[in-house]
């Protein structure tokens, strides 16, 4: 199967599940965004994005809220959970997409950086950083179980 159309097809959604998305093409122009306003938009270093044009987003539950972040874009995000959505400049037929509210996150890396100006001098180092997994954390605080409310990553 052709990468693009494996891509077309792609769902996601907020961590409540109150909305729910998919796109119709294949997301072009993935990056991630150091720029301050990312920072604080995401509330962490940066954030990482694709996109598709606006007739290929489809919302298949639920309605996005937006904020108008600056004179030039709106950021759409979910009003029960705050979790960040989108990013559209106005006057633009396309939509970008937070790559961590895909269902399958992994399926679209980044290919470029953006507002690295902005960038923390401590981002370089992240990879050498000493790792451990969820679990491993759990145990190491006598955590036996999680139980969570967010959405799994399906269509429900």
């Amino acid at each position: 199967m052709d990468a693009d159309k494996a891509l077309a097809g792609l769902t996601g959604g907020c961590q409540c599940g109150a909305i729910r998305y998919v796109v119709t093409a294949a997301p072009r122009g993935s990056s991630i965004c150091h720029c301050r306003m990312c920072q604080k938009a995401g509330g962490a270093p940066f954030m990482a994005f694709t996109g598709v044009p606006a007739p290929d987003f489809v919302i298949t539950r639920g309605t996005i809220a937006t904020f108008a972040s600056s004179d030039i874009a709106d950021r759409g995000f979910c009003a029960a959970c705050g979790t960040p959505l989108t990013y559209v400049r106005k006057g633009a037929d396309h939509v970008s997409l937070t790559i961590g509210s895909f269902d399958r996150p992994r399926d679209v890396a980044p290919k470029f950086q953006l507002g690295v100006e902005s960038r923390l001098p401590w981002f370089a180092g992240l990879a050498a950083l000493p790792e451990m997994t969820v679990g491993t954390w759990l145990a190491a605080n006598n955590i036996e179980e999680v139980g969570d409310r967010q959405h799994p990553d399906h269509e429900t």
